[in-house]
């Protein structure tokens, strides 16, 4: 993994999980596997601390556990996942795509299991349900058997799968009894089976949920008390005890891929040629070529970049590069058109960013430059993954930016949502409009604007970054292609 890899992960982790899981996770991404002693001295952290954040990353499958090094009776080591932690970027796309596909349910149940990283059944769907209850009007609420049916649908199309349990893994980076991550139920083996290999992992459990989702009578519920009221929820026995749901990130990689490839062939009429025909007996068989779909979208991405940074005349070298692979320079200015000094300054800029590619074919073996092709190239693969660490780095960049603003206008932040909570209280006691003007009136003018100045950045800096973040999918997907050809 790379430093803007990592650098990413330690933003991510300490924007959802604060700064000490975050030191954690970045010293197991630097230092690989460790055990638990270890860790807490190198990080200088408390060893309560170390296992509290451990719980966390295998909460949320961006740690896993396996036998030491050293043999039978060796500590448990601990092992973070670059891959698995970069995922929290995503979480706003699989959220809206769950609420695309399957309504507000299906979108809350996602949010739910994501934000905790496995759940129950049951717990999903009386969580979901008071959720949707507490937004319904008053005397309507949500039954729990809408729920399920959301839940169930998204489980017969993969979008949620069981998690293995912890006796057949071993290795688990999806543990299922995270509570101790000192000491595993079992022994590790080399190579931890994947969800998929549980035979029941699409699965419904048979469950007891009857009823309907509650509303919060207080709208200031204490953390402590909602914990206490799940804790209360845990207990309660429907059938499904142990069996716990994760969000199977291939699947919404996989549908986000083909909606990928639908939106270019519906633009393209397939100019890209993503349609082959394999055979002919029986009139031949059609297939996707996925591979050269995935290669098709990362180079227009590629061109797209191009011409964003240095100008539509450098994308048309670009262009021209990617299609005759090899050119010299005077090629290079007959073909594009354009004059020769524009052609070398382009050209050169484009060697300078490492986007092009200069290759020397020397005539005779003492490599004389009178005697040497000097042929300019684009090669695509190194290419994609160069771009892919810039994207890294402008995602690092934004989540730095959005952490300092909050930062700079955290006391008028914090005043404002204690004024919306006292708000929210005099709307659900009944209170008088003169009060709540009153309230309303406690931010000024001159804080109201700022806070609308914050507000519209903060959202301008999340939509960049999951625009970003679109293309990092269509990169990564890209390289991993080419691995598995």
């Amino acid at each position: 993994m790379t430093a803007q890899e990592v650098r990413l992960c330690g933003l991510l982790l300490q924007e959802h999980f604060g700064e000490v899981v975050e030191r954690i996770g970045t010293h197991l991404l630097r230092g690989g596997a460790q055990n638990l002693r270890t860790i807490a001295n190198e990080t200088n952290t408390p060893l309560d601390l170390v296992k509290k954040s451990l719980c966390v990353l295998v909460q949320h499958g961006a740690c896993e556990f396996v036998s030491g090094r050293r043999g039978p009776g060796s500590p448990v080591e601990y092992r973070a996942s670059c891959e698995r932690v970069l995922r929290v970027l995503r979480y706003p796309r699989y959220i809206y795509t769950a609420k695309t596909l399957y309504g507000d349910t299906g979108e809350l149940i996602v949010e739910e299991v994501l934000q905790r990283g496995h759940m129950t059944m049951s717990n999903t769907v009386k969580t979901v349900a008071d959720r949707l209850t507490h937004n319904m009007e008053e005397g309507h609420s949500m039954e729990y058997s809408e729920v399920v049916s959301a839940f169930s649908k998204l489980v017969e199309t993969h979008f949620l799968q069981r998690c293995p349990p912890v006796a057949e893994i071993g290795t688990a980076a999806t543990s299922i009894t995270p509570a101790t991550p000192g000491t595993p139920a079992a022994s590790a083996s080399t190579a931890p089976p994947t969800a998929e290999s549980n035979p029941d992992c699409y699965k419904l459990p048979h469950v007891t949920l009857i009823g309907r989702g509650k509303r919060r009578r207080s709208s200031d519920d204490s953390e402590e008390q909602r914990g206490g009221k799940k804790a209360k929820m845990d207990s309660e026995s429907c059938g499904d005890e142990g069996i716990y749901w994760q969000v199977n990130f291939e699947r919404f990689h996989q549908h986000f891929r083909d909606q990928a490839i639908i939106s270019a062939v519906a633009s393209k009429l397939d100019q890209m040629e993503f349609v082959g025909k394999s055979g002919d007996s029986g009139g031949g068989m059609y297939v996707v070529n996925l591979q050269r779909a995935l290669a098709n979208l990362a180079r227009a991405t590629l061109e797209s970049v191009v011409q964003e940074r240095f100008g539509s005349r450098s994308a048309r070298i670009f262009r021209l590069l990617l299609r005759k692979r090899h050119l010299e320079q005077k090629q290079v200015e007959d073909f594009a058109m354009i004059p020769a000094k524009e052609a070398k300054d382009m050209l050169y800029t484009l060697l300078s960013e490492n986007l092009v590619q200069l290759q020397e074919i020397p005539k005779t073996p003492d490599h004389a430059p009178s005697r040497t092709f000097y042929l300019y190239t684009v090669n695509q693969l190194p290419t994609a993954r160069l771009l892919l660490q810039h994207c890294y780095k402008t995602v690092a960049n934004l989540i730095e930016r959005r952490l300092f603003e909050t930062k700079e206008n955290k006391r008028l932040l914090e005043k404002s949502q204690r004024i919306e909570a006292i708000l929210a209280s005099l709307q659900a006691s009944g209170a008088e409009p003169e009060q709540l003007t009153e309230v309303e009136e406690m931010i000024t003018a001159p804080e109201r604007q700022q806070l609308e100045a914050l507000r519209h950045h903060i959202n301008k800096l999340d939509s960049t970054e999951n625009q970003v973040d679109e293309t990092v999918f269509l990169l990564e997907s890209y390289i991993f292609s080419t691995k598995t050809k």
